[in-house]
């Protein structure tokens, strides 16, 4: 211990640096109400994946947005892109269909999880 400082005092800087790197990671409070971006930024019939927040936001018919984990069911690597009607995981090939998370082909054999959003105006955001 250095001269002058009290267990106390290491042990409350210990935990001030355990807390603060924590804090710093969440953004929000229980990972929602994070803005995604605009409805113009997700094309029609297709999607984007949203890497950050392992969330892939679809557009299967004009104004119908749809949300799934971004985290392929086969062995969790994260899906990298959306063509063609499907959400694609470049690790071992899955694909899943835009409109509702099925499996399109594998070797997932489960759909992605639903993912909750709100539409509000032109902003998708995370529910």
């Amino acid at each position: 211990m250095a001269e002058g400082a009290t267990r106390r005092t290491v042990l409350a800087t210990g935990a001030a640096a355990i807390v603060a790197p924590v804090a710093a990671c969440g953004g929000n409070a229980g990972g929602t109400g994070g803005d995604l971006g605009k409805t113009s930024d997700i094309p029609e019939g297709g999607g984007k994946v949203f890497k950050d927040q392992k969330v892939v936001v679809t557009q299967p018919q004009k104004g119908d947005f749809k949300a799934f984990s971004a985290i392929c069911t086969h062995e969790g690597c994260t899906v990298n892109k959306v063509a063609n009607g499907t959400i694609d995981c470049p690790c071992h090939g899955s694909k899943f269909h835009i409109a509702d998370g099925a499996v399109a082909h594998g070797p997932a054999k489960r759909p992605l999880p639903k993912k909750s959003i709100k539409v509000e105006g032109n902003s998708i955001k995370l529910a």
